[in-house]
């Protein structure tokens, strides 16, 4: 894609998440009403492994499995971290609650007792933002896991919608920004090396 097209493309995503809040609440009901036991169970399991421990544990050892893919394992982890950081940064600063806590949504009992109180606020989602950083350095390195990733990361991001913990354009937003961190970081990493150095320096490669 030419660098034109690729600036309308974005805009053009950008428009779509503006216009995805006022169908917001809409959305999220509509959404709701695909409820049934055996989605819940395949659902929740999602949830569970989509856990940030879970993923920096599996992405981890994921590089460090091969040994000329571990330079990578510091920008993996600077998106990672990145990601936590802009996402909770976010989250405070547009303080937006959550459908459930709005009352447009019931959470189910099985999620009732999920702790919300240090990410008590819904934009954007933060596990979405988590999966999706992940993609352009997978995408670099593992091109294989393309396909994989991406329909695991869609899978995160609808499992938040279903759930009613988040709004659509929550998650958009949150796969978007996710995506453009994992983005820069491995252009910076493409040009300055400076993971590989990193990594040299502290295991004398």
């Amino acid at each position: 894609m030419k660098k034109g097209g690729k600036i309308l493309f974005f805009f053009g995503i950008i428009l779509f998440i503006i216009a995805s809040f006022y169908f917001d609440n809409i959305l999220i009901k509509d959404i709701s009403y695909l409820r049934n036991s055996i989605v819940d169970n395949f659902f929740l399991i999602i949830t569970l492994v989509s856990s940030e421990v879970i993923i920096f544990f599996v992405l981890s050892a994921l590089f460090l499995w091969r040994e000329h893919k571990r330079k990578w394992i510091f920008p993996l982890w600077a998106s990672l971290g990145l990601s936590v950081i802009i996402s909770f940064i976010l989250k405070v600063a547009v303080h937006r609650p959550r459908p459930f806590q709005l009352g447009l949504v019931q959470l189910l009992p099985s999620l009732q007792e999920a702790s919300f109180s240090s990410w008590n606020f819904s934009f954007p989602s933060f596990q979405t933002m988590l999966v999706f950083s992940a993609i352009p350095i997978l995408f670099a390195q593992f091109p294989k896991l393309k396909k994989f990733w991406i329909a695991f990361a869609v899978l995160v991001a609808f499992s938040r919608l279903y759930f009613g913990v988040h709004f659509v354009s929550d998650v958009l937003s949150g796969g978007v920004i996710g995506y453009l961190i994992g983005l820069i970081v491995v252009q910076i990493e493409k040009k300055t090396n400076i993971g590989k150095k990193i990594y040299e320096k502290i295991f004398r490669k």
